[in-house]
């Protein structure tokens, strides 16, 4: 494909989202809360976790650490039960869709007694921090929740000012400069489809590697060609991290077509690019949408 085409289909992208494949979002930084029910023992509570990703459970009660059950232990590079809490780490043993139970005791004997879990792998995101809370809720855990609420409701409302904004917008590059995604320095584009690293564990090959850089977006244009003769494979989620661990917000993933043993697939993946997001290189995973079939990365740097 010409350079000059090419970064101008990525430029409609960034305007249109009007494509198939579902966008993803990236996992805040703050902390999912739970809370045990003591009239509902034995309900399991689902908590994601990623191969080579930290998963960390507080707990506000003391936990009876010799009575920690985690069925599947061998596949867990580190498990790491303290007093009030329990970090896992799975290994690279695990496949996406696994699930794994886990039960705990608290030792002070009160209501609920313990607590279940089941750990369900996810290709690339994990829940970083759940704090499990028992006991009576305070007035300033109340207040928490309040804030957390309106800075959620904050976010959605600015996500969809910036999709009202998009859609209302004309097409072309009329449309980049609109909203905003383009100014004069245009749009940049770098071939690094020698400079990549792709996982030994990819299920597609990829054989060709664009990124591109707007003002406050990046885009990455990937030629995928299957190795085995499979199902067709179809891009459903994206996760793109900085070398320091710093999750992008991704905003759309779009494939031309299914990828098959015959046919190559293209997928661009668009995500946030303020001012003081991280530079340097990153990493992406590509997976598919209830199969184990994933694409990894790395080394990947943004005009």
């Amino acid at each position: 494909m010409h350079a000059s085409s090419s970064a101008i289909l990525l430029g409609l992208l960034l305007v249109a989202g009007t494509s198939t494949a579902q966008g993803a979002t990236a996992s805040g930084g703050g902390a999912r809360r739970i809370e045990l029910e003591p009239n509902a023992p034995g309900t399991l509570v689902e908590v994601a976790v990623s191969p080579g990703l930290s998963t960390v459970l507080l707990f506000d009660s003391e936990l009876v650490q010799e009575a920690t059950e985690l069925e599947g232990r061998d596949f867990f590079a580190d498990v790491d039960s303290g007093r009030k809490t329990m970090r896992l780490v799975p290994s690279a043993r695990v496949s996406p869709g696994e699930k794994f139970r886990m039960a705990v005791r608290f030792r002070d004997g009160a209501a609920p007694v313990g607590a279940s879990f089941l750990l369900v792998v996810h290709p690339a995101r994990a829940d970083a921090l759940v704090e499990v809370y028992r006991n009576r809720r305070t007035v300033e855990s109340y207040q928490e929740e309040t804030r957390e609420a309106r800075a959620e409701t904050l976010r959605c409302q600015e996500e969809n000012a910036r999709i009202v904004s998009e859609h209302g917008a004309p097409g072309g590059l009329a449309g980049l400069l609109a909203v905003g995604s383009v100014d004069v320095g245009g749009l940049a584009g770098r071939v690094v489809t020698e400079s990549i690293t792709s996982g030994p564990k990819n299920a597609l090959d990829p054989i060709k590697v664009h990124t591109y850089r707007s003002t406050n977006r990046v885009a990455l244009e990937v030629w995928l060609m299957a190795l085995r003769s499979e199902t067709p494979w179809v891009a459903s989620g994206a996760a793109l991290r900085s070398s320091t661990g710093v999750e992008v917000k991704v905003l759309r993933v779009w494939q031309d077509a299914p990828v098959t043993l015959d046919v190559p697939g293209r997928v661009v993946v668009e995500a946030e690019a303020p001012a003081d997001a991280p530079r340097g290189s990153y990493s992406l995973k590509l997976w598919e949408g209830a199969g184990p079939r994933t694409v990894t990365l790395s080394s990947v740097t943004f005009p």
